[in-house]
């Protein structure tokens, strides 16, 4: 990584972003965190306008499975330009149309792939939830929804809804079990099961005020939320609470999909079969393209119910089928859970010698790092318990060999975790950001360190990550104890399109 570049490199870079703070608008989310003008990139590496190179292991949001600008997607993008096909025509059949259906129905879970049907939707995940959410009102007949805590579906006003992000009474609300703040205080299995028990109880009481809902949504894995896995035999529970009680279950696999967590689908690491299925991101090759399978019986919407005028578009399919073909004829799925079991084992570290670090979690290469403040008091009445795995530091931020007794799984600790740090959290990118590396952030308090990376990522960059993720924690780690927090207060979790 070259640490300048010549003056002129330097004026272009900074005269475009100077440019871009003063026309767009203040929505913008990442340009703010992530000071770069990206002008070359392959698999891993962006290179930016002043000539300086990084690890991106933000990916577009988890979009580019094989990263930037591999040989196989820019070869199918050439075929169709070079053919003089069509690029962008509605719903229309085309061979590379029938090239992608066939190519992503030979990835689905057995139990779908004999039945399903495909509705192609607007270019982004949130269009492909909106139609999801159409799809089970239109054959239940209901209008209710139940979501999870913690969920992110997009940006639109359903899957908003859905997410938590805006008010509307259609949508209970439901716990999402996780190990490091369950909400029930407990974490492994006994947090899930109380969860399953209250979702049962809810659903059976006629006295609840939760009628029989349209569908149930859930994520296999919480990414904005902050990188939770769900339990396997949790999602189980849920496959068959909602089959016995007619209810599909919608499984949004918008950023967990296409090999990501080391299974094609996430689903397929519980062996669980949902109803419907939404998908974006990695199935678009790098472009937009929104997709949605469901068992055929749920085929009873009338043409038109759901449409978006570039779900035609003829390039993201080439692309996509690529991307598809090549994760499954080349096994890196499970390549991801190989690399991404080694990476979270040798992240694990940072929980031991750093006490800012609250939890260290993911699947495959979906992996989240949690930042907490050490320093604030974690014994509040109100505060819920946590299953401590630690051998532990103690309470200062660097190794201590102190406080180093073990809490079984399973066995509620005495003490909540630490609150969520935000504001070290976005000292650890900046960090990042200044070692080569591209981080994005996530959480119910933005507090969670994210790595995305592609699926290609080699054995030696993979190292690379670590090694400048964990340069970064250390940084932070020494200037907090020197220079103690700096508090910003906690804002709310991350919201990523796509």
């Amino acid at each position: 990584m070259t640490k300048g570049a010549p003056g002129a490199a330097r004026a272009v870079h900074e005269g475009i972003l100077r440019r871009q703070s003063a026309r767009e608008s203040s929505a913008r989310t990442y340009a703010r965190a992530l000071p770069i003008v990206p002008v070359r990139a392959r698999g891993l590496t962006i290179e930016g306008a002043d000539g300086r190179r990084y690890l991106d292991c933000l990916s577009g949001a988890g979009t580019l499975a094989l990263g930037h600008n591999h040989p196989v997607v820019l070869e199918a993008i050439r075929k169709v330009l070079d053919s003089g096909a069509p690029l962008s025509v509605l719903d229309l059949a085309t061979p590379v149309k029938d090239a992608f259906v066939t190519e992503l129905f030979r990835t689905l879970p057995p139990g779908l792939a004999d039945r399903a049907r495909v509705q192609f939707c607007g270019p982004a995940g949130t269009d492909a939830v909106e139609a999801a959410l159409t799809l089970v009102r239109a054959a239940t007949g209901r209008s209710g929804v139940l979501a999870f805590t913690g969920a992110y579906h997009g940006m639109t006003a359903g899957a908003l809804a859905a997410s938590g992000g805006a008010h509307d009474v259609r949508v209970t609300r439901l716990p999402y079990p996780q190990d490091y703040r369950c909400p029930f205080g407990l974490g492994g299995p006994a947090g899930a099961e109380l969860g399953a028990r209250w979702t049962e109880s809810l659903l059976d009481d006629p006295k609840s005020g939760v009628p029989l809902p349209a569908g149930m949504i859930l994520e296999p894995v919480q990414g904005e939320g902050g990188v939770i896995p769900a339990p396997d035999d949790w999602l189980r529970r849920m496959r068959r609470l909602t089959a016995d009680r007619s209810i599909p279950l919608i499984a949004d696999e918008i950023q967990t999909g296409v090999g990501r967590t080391g299974a094609f689908w996430a689903v397929d690491h519980s062996g669980t079969t949902p109803d419907v299925m939404v998908l974006s991101k990695a199935i678009g090759g790098s472009l937009p393209l929104a997709v949605l399978v469901y068992r055929d019986d749920l085929d009873t919407w009338r043409p038109g119910a759901h449409a978006g005028t570039f779900r035609g578009n003829q390039l993201a399919m080439a692309a996509g089928t690529a991307t598809l073909a090549y994760v499954r004829e080349n096994a890196l799925a499970e390549r991801a859970a190989a690399l991404g079991s080694r990476m979270l084992a040798q992240l694990a570290d940072l929980r031991r010698e750093y006490t800012c670090v609250g939890d260290v979690r993911g699947r495959g290469l979906m992996i989240g790092i949690e930042l907490v403040d050490p320093e604030a008091d974690r014994t509040t009445p109100d505060a819920p318990t946590v299953v401590e795995n630690r051998p532990g530091p103690g309470p200062g931020l660097g190794p201590d060999p102190g406080d180093g007794g073990v809490v079984p799984t399973g066995t509620a600790s005495a003490r909540a975790p630490h609150p969520a740090a935000p504001e070290l959290a976005t000292a650890v990118r900046r960090e990042c950001l200044e070692r080569g590396l591209i981080v994005e952030l996530g959480g119910r308090h933005t507090s969670v360190v994210r790595l995305l990376p592609p699926l290609t990522i080699s054995d030696e960059q993979a190292t690379a990550v670590v090694d400048r993720l964990t340069d970064a924690v250390a940084a932070v780690a020494r200037r907090y104890r020197t220079h103690g927090p700096h508090r910003q207060g906690h804002p709310g979790p991350a919201r990523h399109p796509g």
